[in-house]
């Protein structure tokens, strides 16, 4: 029996080629259909050049498996998620590989309702299923129907703002050529016929294949500059940049500056307990002293989840929480089917400017200078498991707290550490947090690699 490499610990990524191909997508199709008894999927694919075929595929393994199949067409993720709980489908498979290189495509999937399938039990046995190739085929075959649900979809985006709170705002957005731009169109409009007075530069807004100004993803410092000098060119309020798939959205203040997606979680979660005091807030637990204090000032309770969505909408839908987020920039939203939205944040965060008379710059500052970050850093290490061992063993004495809850964390009183190996890069990854003291962080970063033995 073969493996399969394309699966990760939630979703299936991998390399083009013998990691994945039309023939592993026709036979994760069939399995997902088998696994899961299923009467009708959704399924919708970002721009690459191979997510048209590899979702062609996937559809013939489900229809051949008599699943009837709705195509959304080009889509990002969270059209997908919205259009499998507005339909009453019964599973939802986007084929994306999100930010990750060209060379890679994957899917993402979801249940009925969108919820998350489960990593060690549902996506096991998807796996399993797909490596063995043995299908029970049914007589009948499904067929395949096209479908657009995007006005409904845009209606659900803006009904998380209300439009007469909008104060006139230049915004600055950057599709980085992905699958953006054509469903912010028909969310722009609808913010139009509301009479929201909000006013756009878009920016790498077509989508394109090959990528032309880099794959989509924000969070790379490298893909940074040219959204900054945007910003300030046009002056706008602020910016707001997407990956591939647009399920994760990055904002840019009025000067240019990046703001980590961390303090983004803060100003969203003090949004949404403002009109909603007592509610649960899931968070990630690799930068948390933030969240955790705003939650506290704002009557909500926050509950940490483990990093990646299949494990934060389990969380959100647990505690029936109405936000989570992460510093990755991954928002859940309650009453977005308890998913991840790259187009909620940045409304939110509109109104939350207009409301406030102030810039997202100023709405942060003090949060940034209360608890400095050093930002997510990236390794690629042999042995991510001896690695994080041999820097708990040296700081152990130090710390006045340790968890494994997810990956591994250590707390020594005025700044913490979280070490953990990515669900879907071959990657280990540092996030260390102080407590008002931003000059000690390049001291606590530099003595963290030393022990990974990094440069």
């Amino acid at each position: 029996m073969r493996t399969l490499t394309c699966f990760k610990s939630y979703d299936i990524r991998g390399e083009l080629g013998d990691e994945l191909n039309e023939s592993i997508a026709y036979d994760i199709g069939a399995a997902v259909a088998q696994c899961m008894a299923l009467k009708t999927v959704v399924i919708g694919g970002d721009c690459r050049e191979t997510s048209e075929a590899l979702k062609g595929a996937v559809a013939r393994g489900l229809t051949d498996m008599g699943v009837d199949v709705l195509d959304l067409g080009m889509c990002g993720t969270e059209e997908v998620y919205f259009a499998t709980d507005h339909l009453n489908a019964d599973a939802g498979i986007e084929v994306t590989a999100s930010h990750n290189p060209i060379t890679y495509n994957g899917m993402k999937l979801v249940g009925e309702r969108s919820r998350p399938l489960d990593p060690a039990t549902e996506m096991t046995a998807i796996r399993h299923s797909a490596e063995q190739a043995v299908f029970d085929f049914p007589d009948q075959k499904g067929k395949v129907t096209k479908i657009d649900v995007r006005q409904a979809y845009a209606a659900k985006i803006c009904s998380f703002v209300a439009p007469a709170k909008l104060k006139p705002l230049k915004i600055l957005v950057n599709a980085g050529n992905g699958t953006a731009g054509p469903a912010f169109e028909i969310i722009a409009n609808h913010l139009e016929a509301l009479g929201a007075p909000l006013t756009f530069i878009r920016m790498d807004h077509t989508p394109d294949a090959t990528f032309p100004n880099g794959i989509p993803n924000p969070l790379l410092p490298e893909n940074q500059p040219r959204t900054t000098a945007a910003v300030v060119e046009h002056g706008a309020d602020f910016g707001v940049a997407w990956d591939g798939d647009f399920d994760r959205c990055f904002f840019f203040d009025h000067t240019g500056a990046f703001i980590e997606g961390y303090y983004i979680v803060g100003l969203l979660a003090q949004q949404t307990l403002a009109a909603n005091e007592g509610a649960t807030i899931v968070y990630d637990p690799r930068m948390i002293w933030n969240t955790q204090e705003i939650v506290a000032e704002f009557g909500g309770k926050a509950v940490p989840a483990r990093t990646g969505h299949a494990y934060q909408k389990a969380a959100m839908r647990e505690h029936s929480a109405i936000y989570g987020g992460e510093m990755s920039a991954h928002h859940y939203f309650r009453d977005f089917s308890y998913c991840d939205s790259g187009m909620i944040p940045w409304l939110m965060i509109a109104e939350l400017v207009s409301t406030a008379g102030t810039s997202v710059a100023d709405l942060v500052a003090e949060r940034k200078a209360k608890f400095p970050t050093s930002g997510e850093q990236n390794f690629e290490i042999e042995n991510p498991a001896a690695a994080m061992k041999a820097v708990e063993a040296a700081l152990r004495s130090e710390a006045g707290n340790i968890s494994y809850f997810d990956g591994l964390s250590m707390d020594f009183g005025n700044w913490r550490l979280n070490l953990r190996p990515s669900g879907t890069e071959p990657l280990v990854r540092l996030n260390i947090e102080t407590r008002g003291d931003r000059e000690a962080i390049a001291g606590h970063l530099a003595r963290v690699k030393s022990l990974l033995d990094v440069a």
